[in-house]
């Protein structure tokens, strides 16, 4: 099996958190504090240079008002 870090479904969950983070109108800086981390963290798992677990997913789907249950859908269809 091929490393996940950069595949395609690694790439749409990063830039779903990306996306979403802009449209609830936060800086990375927000975000990260809100997460209890430093904005280079965000800008890590938004870049897809880190990988976001499942746990992590759901606390950063909290403060951005992401639907993750629609995200894995979208990224369990590509």
């Amino acid at each position: 099996m091929p490393k996940s870090l950069h595949s395609k479904r690694h790439l749409m969950i990063a830039a779903a958190l990306s996306e979403q983070r802009r449209i609830k109108g936060m800086s990375q800086a927000q975000v990260a504090k809100a997460f209890g981390r430093h904005q280079p963290f965000i800008a890590n798992i938004e870049s897809g240079q880190r990988r976001v677990d499942l746990v992590e997913l759901l606390e950063l789907a909290e403060i951005i008002d992401l639907d993750v249950l629609a995200l894995v859908k979208q990224v369990m269809d590509s």
